[in-house]
């Protein structure tokens, strides 16, 4: 049961149907206002259309940290918002993700703040509810309307703050609300989630009717990360917005560098983890999968690190969301894996070959740094051996970029020559799926569009049990969104507790606890053995280079990178003038040396 209450789940459906109603309210309806808060069950309906405003976390064309990034590239056949932005096409006259009013993929978060104000505004006056159950819906109220301000601040840095909502009578001065001081921003927001914690169950005790309503772990690892994000170079100490003010000359930026806002970050994180162990929060782990066969130990990691995404209520997920349709990016992720009538996969959201570079070797350093890893000669192909056979299909040749990978490689990638484990075949050794992805194979171009245009897919984000079948239907498992979970918020930790203090016993604990779990030695063992740069993990800068590709190969694909390589200051490096790199994915001759 604690594992099914974190998931933002819009409870009954007449309620989410019923939502333009409320929707459509307006300050001075007062009958409507009237009707929405004459009882108890009409007023839950007015707070679950609150919570239908949380932004499509899982939908690629609505959240910009799944492919605005450079984790995600398309073919030109396909057209997304998402890649407008990071091909900067962005504009001003009409801006991709538009939170703001509501445009372009984006959500209209200052409504659901209004109603998040109207819902406050007239909880009081259902009778039949108890001062708990009004304490509770009005500390759900504050978490979401704390949230819609936070993720306006992430957008866009310095944002009009609306506590209360502006009456109809109001003069032309009010309703021309001005940009709030940054560190104002962020104030309004932790305030506000201080408020509302205290009034939040631990857990949700009916998960037949209260499934997925906000909990107190749930508003502690949102403040972790919101410290975490204001102590970040992109707020803290950031001299590049120091000229950014208002027209009256207010500055909407500190300049100064604060060291103590890292301390705070590290308070809030351990106050995020402690809770979430508190409610039984742990680490997904290879025993946690069951399979009716007998599987290898490298098929059991791989699929255990999988399932940490998609599996439902696993144990790992702190704030999951189904606030949105995995279904339909699950279909674009997929790639064929045999010859079909027809296409019942899109198969174009492909992973980039930098993502591909990414991730450790097998000893758990990065590939470049790895003493024995041929890095040179990467991109050259190799023979595959027999007792590669649960990664790589046996006899067939692919790049040497795809030997020797740790398992977080494999269990978060498919391309060309890799296993497939699921879709109807779960033992590892009888007969299973390997991806071809050659010109003419099952996994090459479909249709114009349906292609991967870098060779790679993140497989990640497919469910275990969704299944391609021999008549061209594509049946799929939806499962809640990942926005907040136990992984992230020990990588959280261990970057603000390396800012404040350096590298020690406690930063190493987190990273290696992660590492364990994908098969890897400790941080400090596996660079003083392998790596051409032992040191690394001794001082703060190496060790703040080791977080930040943590961070980059535990979440890859889940919207986070996006966000982190913004608040590092370091999207310029990683974007600006950098190729976009791919196999020779359309080569005609449909040989290995053509295709790499």
């Amino acid at each position: 049961m604690l594992r099914k209450i974190k998931y933002i789940i819009l409870i009954i459906v007449t309620a989410l149907t019923s939502c333009k109603d409320y929707l459509d309210i307006v300050p001075d309806n007062v009958a409507t206002l009237d009707h929405a808060f004459r009882d108890k069950y009409n007023a839950e309906r007015f707070l679950y259309s609150c919570y239908a405003y949380l932004p499509k976390f899982g939908e690629e064309d609505r959240n910009p940290g799944l492919n605005a990034g450079d984790e995600i590239w398309y073919n030109k056949f396909v057209t997304k918002r998402g890649m407008n932005v990071a091909s900067g096409l962005l504009n001003s006259t009409s801006p991709y993700f538009d939170f703001w009013t509501g445009g372009q993929g984006g959500t209209e978060l200052y409504v659901g703040i209004r109603n998040c104000n109207i819902f406050l505004e007239n909880i009081d006056k259902v009778r039949e509810l108890t001062p708990a159950e009004v304490n509770r819906w009005k500390a759900e109220a504050k978490f979401l309307k704390a949230y819609f301000h936070w993720y306006l601040i992430r957008m866009y840095g310095p944002i009009v703050i609306v506590d209360e909502n502006t009456p109809v009578s109001a003069s032309t001065e009010e309703v021309l609300a001005e940009r709030q001081p940054i560190e104002t921003c962020f104030k309004y927001v932790i305030d506000l989630l201080d408020e509302a914690a205290p009034d939040l169950p631990l857990i949700v005790n009916n998960v037949s009717t209260e499934l997925g309503r906000i909990t107190r772990p749930v508003v502690m690892a949102l403040k972790a990360r919101i410290l975490l994000t204001r102590a970040s170079p992109l707020f803290n100490g950031n001299t590049d917005f120091a000229t950014l003010v208002n027209k009256d000359g207010t500055k909407l930026f500190d300049v100064p560098f604060d060291e103590t806002k890292w301390t705070q970050a590290v308070e809030a994180c351990s106050v995020a983890i402690d809770l979430a162990h508190e409610v039984g929060n742990r680490l997904y782990q290879m025993d946690d999968y069951e399979s009716l066969y007998t599987i290898s130990d490298t098929t059991r990691r791989k699929v255990a690190l999988r399932s940490i995404v998609s599996e439902r209520w696993n144990p790992e997920i702190i704030w999951g969301s189904t606030n949105c349709n995995v279904n339909t990016l699950q279909r674009r992720v997929q790639p064929k894996l045999f010859q079909t009538q027809g296409n019942p996969v899109d198969q174009y959201y492909a992973a980039t070959f930098r993502m591909a570079e990414t991730f450790y070797s097998k000893n758990g350093v990065p590939i470049h740094e790895d003493k024995s890893f041929d890095y040179a000669n990467r991109y050259k192909t190799q023979l595959i051996p027999d007792d590669e056979k649960y990664n790589l299909e046996p006899g067939e040749k692919t790049a040497i970029l795809h030997f020797n990978r740790e398992p977080r490689f494999y269990s978060s990638l498919a391309f060309d020559r890799c296993a497939w484990y699921g879709n109807g075949k779960f033992d590892d050794d009888s007969n299973p799926w390997y991806i071809h992805a050659r010109i003419g194979e099952a996994a090459s171009i479909a249709e114009r569009f349906a292609y991967s245009i870098s060779g790679y897919w993140p497989k990640k984000l497919i469910h275990l049990e969704n299944e391609i079948t021999s008549t061209g239907a594509y049946s799929t498992t939806r499962y809640p969104w990942p926005v907040i979970r136990l992984a992230d918020l020990y990588l959280m930790y261990a970057e603000a507790m390396n800012e404040v203090s350096g590298p020690g016993t406690d930063v190493y604990a987190y990273i290696d606890k992660i590492r364990e779990r994908a098969g890897l030695e400790g941080v400090v063992d596996s660079w003083l053995k392998y790596s051409d740069n032992p040191g690394k993990p001794t001082t703060k800068e190496g060790l703040r280079k080791i977080i930040q590709q943590e961070r980059l190969i535990e979440l890859a694909f889940e919207g986070k990178r996006f966000w982190d390589l913004r608040r590092w200051k370091l999207a310029a490096d990683y974007m600006n003038d950098k190729p976009i790199q791919a196999w020779s994915v359309l080569a005609e001759e449909g040989s290995a040396d053509a295709y790499y």
